[in-house]
């Protein structure tokens, strides 16, 4: 009698020809068998944010009585239909269709052998707060679930549609404020997780959020936000953080993003939100203006990051997170001169401190430094300044890496080096999403990170027998793991140029 009580509780799938079903709180959903991995894809978790919930805080989905099938991504959020530019190729972007309004849906890959709960990691997306889905290639969850980790990834909208702010959606609000739309939509996928992922085999009180890029940036936000408290266990970020303020997160308070939303709705000749709200989505989509990333609201974010780290305010959870060799977002680099000039124009006084760590004497050098300074202002100084006030306020460890490993390339069109992003598809062991002539050695570095990743997010230490020791991060040693063809524990390389940054932000 025990054996079979200890199946119903830790069993949750009820598989009828290879087909799973489910019973979460709205309904029953079922899915689809894969490789002794069961997924479910598109399964609601709020309503659908048109009409007269554009703008609203995510509202609870409405339960249905027939099994829905979730075999299929939702719709990605509304933004310009994705074209492959610069380093990202088709692997690295959502599918053109569906994308639609109609987009607060999240996906499950969870091992079908389930004997006891199993940690859960949730994705989170890049893309700038303007673009992004999960239905992108390299988020695919079977490789983690394969690791006996529950895998979610989430949609959140984008956009001016995901954070417009407006003095009349403050006062319809209940918590006074407006905008930040796509991270309350991150607030209500993890209500969900905590509500539905037992399900799944699932432990609710094991969750690590993960996010690259824009998800980096938006992990910090959740790290930081009172609205998150008991829902996070573990936080991961690649490539971004949201402690300074910076080109993708400005300091704007509610004040000034509601102007923005007042201006916005002028450009479209609305003088009320019920009038912006007739509008159709594409009138949106092109209409300049409007704030589209996150900002200090008062109530997600109640005061700066900065500073509800600085009085150990944050949801103190073990952190792992890092940055790429050549993470930069940036054109053709200008010529020693032009950037010289734009060096003193910049930093006057400290011009000299920059130039000695960020040469331009030559036209190579110039490049190189071009480059280097992208990567360091836009992602090395937030993950730098994060594990420093972490390490050094907070109880939890901070793991940090340094993501090196240059892709090979079958054309010098395609050689970006450790570009942007290159590190997503090694962490999360999907190099097959990706058409690159692989090495042995990328397998091999693919296995070690989702293995470092998935430890992490089982225990909230990425260690375990067979890798190289990755040291926990302290302001005293700033040890960093080096992850390249071989995998070794340094000293932060750029330490004295993120030190310099530091001070002039």
């Amino acid at each position: 009698m025990k054996k079979i009580i200890w199946l119903v509780i830790f069993t949750p799938f009820i598989l009828a020809a290879q087909k799973p079903v489910v019973k979460i709180k709205s309904g029953a959903i079922s899915g689809i068998e894969k490789n002794g991995v069961v997924i479910f894809k598109g399964i609601p978790f709020a309503q659908p944010p048109v009409g007269d919930l554009r703008w609203k805080a995510p509202q609870p989905v409405k339960p249905w009585k027939n099994i829905k099938e979730c075999t299929a991504f939702g719709a990605s959020p509304m933004q310009p239909s994705p074209v492959p530019f610069m380093c990202w190729s088709s692997e690295y972007l959502i599918p053109k269709e569906p994308i639609d309004e109609d987009c607060l849906y999240l996906n499950v890959w969870a091992p079908k052998k389930t004997v006891k709960k199993k940690a859960v990691l949730v994705y989170i997306y890049g893309g700038g707060f303007r673009s992004g889905g999960a239905g992108c290639p390299i988020y695919d969850g079977e490789a983690v679930a394969n690791k006996d980790v529950v895998f979610v990834s989430i949609n959140y909208r984008v956009g001016v549609f995901g954070f417009l702010s407006h003095p009349e959606l403050s006062k319809e609000a209940p918590y006074h404020s407006s905008g930040n739309y796509g991270l309350l939509d991150m607030v209500a996928a993890l209500q969900w997780v905590r509500d539905n992922i037992e399900s799944f085999g699932g432990d609710p009180n094991k969750v690590t959020i993960a996010g690259q890029s824009a998800g980096a940036f938006a992990v910090n936000f959740l790290c930081a936000s009172p609205l998150t408290k008991g829902l996070i266990h573990g936080a991961i970020a690649e490539s971004g953080g949201s402690i300074l303020t910076s080109s993708i997160r400005p300091n704007i308070q509610l004040k000034q993003a509601e102007e923005l939303g007042v201006a916005f709705a002028k450009n479209l000749a609305c003088s009320s939100i019920q009038a912006l709200r007739s509008k159709s989505a594409q009138e949106i989509l092109a209409t300049n203006g409007g704030l589209s990333a996150p900002f200090e609201d008062g109530y997600f974010l109640p005061k700066s990051i900065f500073s509800i780290y600085e009085k150990d305010e944050q949801n103190d959870v073990p952190l792992l997170l890092g940055w790429n060799e050549d993470d930069k977002i940036m054109g053709k680099p200008a010529p020693a001169k032009e950037y010289i000039a734009s060096i003193q124009k910049q930093f006057g006084a400290k011009a000299e401190a920059v130039l000695s760590l960020y040469p331009g004497n030559t036209e190579e050098a110039a490049a190189q430094s071009q480059g280097d300074m992208s990567r360091d202002q836009a992602f090395g100084v937030q993950g730098f300044t994060w594990a420093n006030m972490q390490s050094a306020i907070g109880k939890s460890p901070v793991y940090v890496y340094n993501f090196n490993r240059k892709l090979p390339s079958s054309s010098p069109e395609t050689d970006f080096g450790a570009f942007h992003t290159a590190e997503v598809a090694f962490a999360y062991d999907n190099l097959f999403t990706v058409n690159r002539p692989w090495e042995k050695a990328d397998y091999a570095l693919a296995k070690s990170m989702s293995t470092y990743w998935t430890n992490f997010v089982k225990t909230g230490n990425p260690n375990d027998a067979s890798l190289v020791k990755w040291p926990v991060y302290n302001i005293r040693t700033m040890q960093v793991l080096q992850l390249d063809k071989k995998i070794e524990s340094v000293k932060l390389p750029t330490q004295k140029k993120l030190e310099l940054l530091s001070t002039l932000n």
